[in-house]
């Protein structure tokens, strides 16, 4: 069994990782959260059980998302879609009853499963934040799982894939945080969810899945332009000590005893002085209303050479398709449409699944 650790991505590369260190015959279970953000989801913070239809019952407190499930409008998940794509069980993991709930949930399907193994899967490492970094973005749903996990009457292996990957904490701070090598990740183990890349919004496992193919340089992500290395160390994954790990984060540490979400909401603004999911919130209140700009194919691609040479002259080699779609002002929904455009006009610059800066004008 696989905890991933913040949902959306996580869970992709838990399905990746899965099958690099258990192999393809037992498909396993990923726990994740239905949390995609805005760029899927219209809706601020977490989906919980009620927001869907079809799920399957596993325990009184756990439900598989099957590929049939659907959210409940306007609701958007793309749980469903990875249960259709993908052979493991994908469960989902509802933060509505804080800490106290996560840990009752993860207890109940250990205990159901009886699994000869569970991993906490964090990209990027943000797990390991204190709480007062000022590149930290998004630690409340590690820190839940990490509190929760931290809980269990059962072994939980915490395991930090692609360092620095999610552009939260630098490299050189996480570094001599981590524990032991457990994998490399390498081209094949990206083959099981290359599809799955092809339409995903999440930025660190395509930066993960890019790093394992080989791809390396600086990439540039989110909509604040944020400039990650892509170095032999990013398509790695190491074991740190859970313990270690919730002393390390202020937050997680505080989280334990939480049993609604607004209440580690509460805390987060404490210790981290901001929520992220206010953050969504704020975000979503700014784009309602507001009218999608028309993606005009001659206009984006002359754009592109505006943006590209603006890439080059801050070090960019690549670009996630969600940084392109943030600087060229248009909405998430969009993402599709322009990559698909930008990879049929010049699809020598796509080195899967990132976006190549070209290097000349």
């Amino acid at each position: 069994m696989i905890v991933a650790a913040g949902g959306g991505g996580d869970a992709v590369a838990a399905a990746m990782l899965h099958a690099a260190l258990y192999g393809d015959e037992d498909f396993g279970v990923i726990l994740t959260y239905a949390w995609d953000r805005l760029l899927i989801d219209p809706i601020p913070g977490p989906r919980g059980a009620r927001d869907f239809t079809g799920l399957r019952p596993i325990t009184p407190t756990v439900s598989a998302v099957p590929a049939e499930a659907r959210p409940i409008a306007p609701a958007g998940s793309t749980l469903p879609l990875l249960a259709a794509a993908l052979p493991h069980t994908f469960a989902l993991l509802d933060p509505g009853q804080g800490a106290v709930g996560i840990t009752c949930q993860l207890e109940e399907l250990i205990s159901h499963l009886k699994p000869v193994s569970i991993d906490l899967l964090d990209v990027g490492g943000d797990i390991l934040a204190r709480g007062d970094e000022p590149t930290l973005k998004s630690p409340l749903a590690d820190a839940l799982t990490l509190a929760a996990a931290s809980q269990v009457n059962a072994p939980v292996r915490l395991l930090i894939a692609g360092p620095g990957l999610d552009g939260e904490l630098p490299p050189d701070e996480l570094r001599p945080l981590l524990g032991p090598l457990v994998h490399t990740l390498t081209a094949k183990d990206v083959g099981p969810v290359s599809s799955i890349l092809e339409w995903h919004p999440s930025e660190a496992t395509a930066m993960l899945a890019a790093t394992a193919r080989g791809v390396r340089g600086t990439c540039e992500i989110r909509d604040a332009g944020l400039l990650v290395p892509l170095t032999d160390e990013a398509p790695r994954v190491h074991e740190v000590d859970l313990g270690q790990a919730l002393t390390r984060n202020n937050l997680a540490s505080a989280l334990r005893d939480t049993t609604t979400l607004n209440e580690a909401e509460a805390h987060s603004r404490e210790i981290c002085d901001f929520s992220e999911i206010d953050y969504e919130r704020n975000k979503a209140a700014r784009l309602k209303g507001q009218k999608p700009v028309e993606l005009d194919a001659e206009a984006a691609l002359s754009q592109l050479d505006r943006f590209e040479a603006g890439a080059r002259s801050r070090g960019v080699t690549h670009v996630t398709f969600r940084r392109i779609t943030a600087a060229f002002n248009l909405s998430g929904s969009q993402r599709g449409a322009l990559r698909q455009l930008l990879m049929k006009s010049r699809p020598d610059q796509y080195d899967a699944p990132l976006w190549r800066v070209t290097t000349t004008s």
